[in-house]
């Protein structure tokens, strides 16, 4: 398995940005079987502490939540973690979780009452040093009831200034996570055609679950997925369905946003080699218009010369005449001279005017060293500004509103 582990940035500011993180062990699973394994793009600080992930089942979201957990114990255990060396992590005090189905035969508990026992001992020694990790939260009871009872858990929790990764499908969960402050949403991405995962996260908003679609996916007959439309709440069938255009709607500005970056960069291209090619058609011009010019001046000259040879023929045997022909002759070459020194100064004041200005050596060059993680950059062929999330070398991922794309270091330049 070619997995490299490196060391982070240890920081003391509750600040966590985990940047093309892997679990080890699924990239190893997955290495094995030939399969591709998508890096994690992550962040959270004081002023998005709580995360809470949604979307569809076998999407991602446990995964993401484990990855987290797993690589935060790794490093408190003093091991080297799978992630980009620019990423972030600090030391929690207390890490709790509830994962999985944690039925108890021997104790006479059932997953829910497991699960409610936990969250007591959660609300008893949660502090703002702790990292939660809860997995399909709120789950096991009346989905209404277990609902309302899970919204007071988290905002309890969030009370606490706990810092948590939350993985759930309960709609009031996601509308809290939007109106508390410190929490953010987030959703695993899916194919919008297929509802095939992608297994890539995106945070800022939350997931549907598309509950009716992936069953209607799975073969089951339309006139039960319409008669399950039937029993269900009007609002909640509204909020999935909203959640589902929205994503769909990200999905294709992002799409969008991307063909008009490349149009934009061939546009600038094109421009460039308009003016590359306009630049050497000008150089050509002004060159034969020197050509007409010389070529105008030497018959000119030929013409008055002949003048005078005619002149110097008709009037050979007269002394007198032909002194003053020569006079004339003189008096010529003398204001074609004056001539020809006011043009050189003319070219020379013309260069002199037109020679660019000189620039500091390398400027350019030194102010794209500066771009490090987090840095404000610009896109040079379309002026767009974003924020960079990962540099690897030259290759460089950078953030433009709600798109992320890699982009050469030279395309792009530094702004602070």
């Amino acid at each position: 398995m070619d997995l490299d582990c490196v060391m982070p940035n240890i920081n003391s500011d509750f600040e966590m940005e985990l940047i093309d993180a892997y679990h080890p062990i699924l990239r190893k699973t997955n290495t094995n079987h030939g399969k591709k394994t998508f890096p994690q793009q992550l962040k959270m600080d004081k002023f998005s502490r709580m995360l809470v992930i949604s979307g569809p089942n076998a999407g991602g979201k446990s995964i993401t939540l484990k990855t987290v957990g797993l690589l935060q114990v790794m490093l408190q255990s003093g091991l080297m973690v799978p992630v980009d060396p620019n990423s972030k992590m600090f030391f929690y005090k207390k890490i709790l979780t509830d994962i999985g189905d944690n039925q108890s035969i021997e104790n006479e508990l059932s997953t829910y009452s497991y699960r409610l026992k936990r969250m007591n001992y959660f609300l008893n020694i949660t502090n703002k040093r702790t990292l939660l990790l809860l997995d399909e939260f709120g789950t096991g009871s009346d989905p209404d009831l277990g609902g309302a009872l899970a919204e007071v858990f988290f905002e309890e929790l969030y009370n606490k200034k706990a810092f948590g990764v939350i993985t759930t499908h309960y709609a009031n969960i996601k509308l809290k996570a939007d109106q508390l402050r410190n929490a953010i949403n987030g959703c695993m991405l899916f194919d919008m055609e297929t509802l095939a995962p992608l297994y890539k996260f995106s945070i800022g908003q939350p997931g549907s679950s598309f509950t009716f679609e992936v069953a209607q996916i799975n073969g089951i007959p339309q006139e039960i997925i319409e008669e399950a439309k039937l029993k269900t709440d009007e609002k909640k069938i509204r909020m999935d369905r909203l959640l589902s255009e929205l994503q769909k709607e990200k999905t294709h500005l992002e799409r969008l946003n991307k063909e008009h970056i490349s149009a934009q960069e061939l546009a600038e291209e094109a421009r460039l080699k308009y003016e590359q090619k306009k630049g050497l058609f000008d150089q050509k011009l002004r060159s034969q218009q020197d050509n007409i010019e010389k070529n105008n001046k030497y018959l000119n000259a030929g013409k008055k010369m002949l003048g005078f040879l005619a002149q110097y023929k008709s009037n050979s045997r007269k002394k007198n005449v032909n002194q003053e022909l020569m006079n004339e002759i003189g008096k010529y070459l003398a204001v074609e001279k004056s001539k020809e020194v006011e043009t050189q100064k003319k070219k020379v004041a013309q260069a002199k005017k037109a020679k660019p200005k000189k620039i500091a050596p390398e400027k350019d060059n030194h102010e794209r060293h500066k771009i490090v993680v987090g840095s404000m950059v610009k896109l040079i062929a379309t002026r767009q500004t974003g924020t960079v999330e990962t540099v690897d070398g030259d290759n460089i991922a950078v953030l433009f509103g709600f798109m992320r794309m890699k982009v050469e270091r030279s395309k792009l330049s530094f702004v602070k």
